[in-house]
């Protein structure tokens, strides 16, 4: 953890936040928001910001956002000074910490508002295949591809691999390309020299060059456009960047992870990915099952989150029924992790007892769990039924279709010619002209009041 102290906080809050941490914060200090902005401008990155009630609050994490960088924000002063955190909270800081600093409270803040999303738990054999490959592998620096699905740990099993590794004391930074707009994200990515374009008001170092020493994610990397690729393919190769407006190269040492929830051979073969780019990035591939296809998980992540949820909102201790573990299990969560934990806070808000039973186990649209199996059940099968009838058409002329069509009908008529011209949706004539043709082809043709004789 990398902690921030701007202001004059250094002699309160230093000693608190290493006892804290138990010695594992880094902390550093800047005497003013504008130092503390030109810090982290210079890769001195850090993963919280404590910062003096007194300063101007609002003014730094505008700065932060024009900047782009993407930092909570914690205030700290006198337990008498309430005007002043109320200004702080609405500023956009997170948390308000009064002094003098308690320990315990610190580190409590800490844990909720800059908590370390890497908490990992699985128990099924599926996940625990990738998880092994990802350890055997962490302690090189070759570079993974991780992908699946939205919401199955993507991120996490990145700071798994990370923390395993031997960069694990050093930054790991993380990059949404999909979230950047493109024209920011070459910036954000390898920074730029002051007057680079409008806006570059100062230097600012690049996400590689923030992550020399560790690892750099590029998380959804398939988003990134094609042009932006070239560049990436080069610092990738040759450990070297440019930045934007720079007129030398900058030798970073970072090691890379990439996260995709699409398939990028078929992004490569569309032209939306370069070839020589996946091969570089695909030097291993650590591909996450969705949840569904993790039942030993469903469980005990949900059993986590009950707890955890219950123990966030001040609530008693909370236990699935067996009722509610089953529909857990036969839901399909499209959302995989992310959504079950979503489901799982709410049941833990909407559940009348301690006992959390299938009726509170409801999606966002109010539809219960055991419904929206029932209806993914009925969509998969129609789905499937579809399919088999598509196939069955193939090879077909249109004529033999809509023959077989035509007199499938008058059988479900009992040869009625006009009910069935109207369900075709065709005139009694143009029926009777296609009967006709059938018959002078050798086709037996019901009679009215008859269905077509079986061989």
């Amino acid at each position: 953890m990398r902690l921030l102290i701007v202001g004059a906080l250094e002699g309160q809050l230093s000693t608190a936040t290493k006892m804290a941490m138990d010695g594992g914060a880094k902390v550093a200090h800047a005497p003013s928001t504008e130092i503390a902005l030109a810090a982290l401008r210079a890769g001195r990155g850090a993963d919280l910001l404590l910062v003096d009630v007194m300063m101007d609050i609002a003014g730094l994490i505008a700065g932060l956002e024009a900047e782009r960088i993407a930092i909570p924000v914690v205030a700290c002063g006198i337990e008498t000074n309430a005007a002043a955190a109320v200004n702080a909270i609405r500023a956009g800081a997170k948390e308000y910490i009064p002094l003098p600093p308690d320990a315990e409270l610190i580190a409590a803040v800490i844990a909720a508002v800059a908590r370390d999303s890497s908490e990992f738990l699985y128990r099924d054999p599926a996940m625990d295949r990738v998880v092994r490959m990802a350890e055997q592998i962490a302690g090189s620096d070759a570079s993974i591809l991780i992908t699946g699905e939205s919401g199955t740990g993507k991120e996490v099993i990145a700071k798994h691999v990370h923390a395993r590794s031997k960069r694990a004391g050093k930054p790991f930074i993380s990059v949404n390309c999909a979230a950047i707009p493109e024209a920011l994200l070459e910036s954000e990515l390898f920074g730029h020299e002051k007057g680079a374009f409008t806006g570059a008001i100062a230097r600012r170092i690049g996400k590689f060059e923030e992550a020399s020493g560790g690892t750099l994610l590029l998380d959804e990397i398939s988003e990134m456009d094609v042009r932006l690729q070239a560049k990436l393919l080069r610092a990738i190769q040759e450990r070297i960047i440019d930045r934007v407006g720079g007129t030398k190269p900058v030798p970073v040492d970072i090691r890379i992870l990439a996260t995709s929830n699409r398939n990028l051979n078929e992004a490569v073969r569309e032209g939306s990915f370069r070839e020589d780019l996946l091969f570089r990035l695909n030097v291993v591939n650590l591909k996450l099952p969705p949840l569904r296809d993790r039942p030993g998980d469903i469980v005990a992540l949900s059993e986590h989150f009950v707890a955890k949820y219950a123990k966030a909102n001040g609530l008693p201790p909370r236990a699935l029924s067996a009722e509610a573990r089953d529909a857990l299990l036969k839901a399909p969560w499209p959302g995989n992790v992310r959504e079950l934990e979503n489901t799982l806070h709410r049941a833990v808000l909407l559940s009348p007892g301690d006992i959390i039973g299938p009726d509170a186990i409801v999606l966002p649209d109010g539809m219960g769990l055991i419904e929206a199996a029932s209806a993914s059940t009925l969509s998969a099968q129609l789905a499937q039924t579809a399919q088999t009838m598509s196939a069955a058409l193939v090879g077909r002329t249109v004529a033999d279709v809509e023959r077989d069509l035509i007199l499938d009908t008058l059988d479900h008529t009992l040869g009625n010619r006009t009910h069935a011209a109207n369900i075709l949706g065709i005139s009694i004539r143009t029926l009777r002209n296609k009967l006709n043709q059938y018959s002078d082809e050798g086709t037996n043709v019901p009679d009215p009041g008859e269905r077509r004789s079986v061989a």
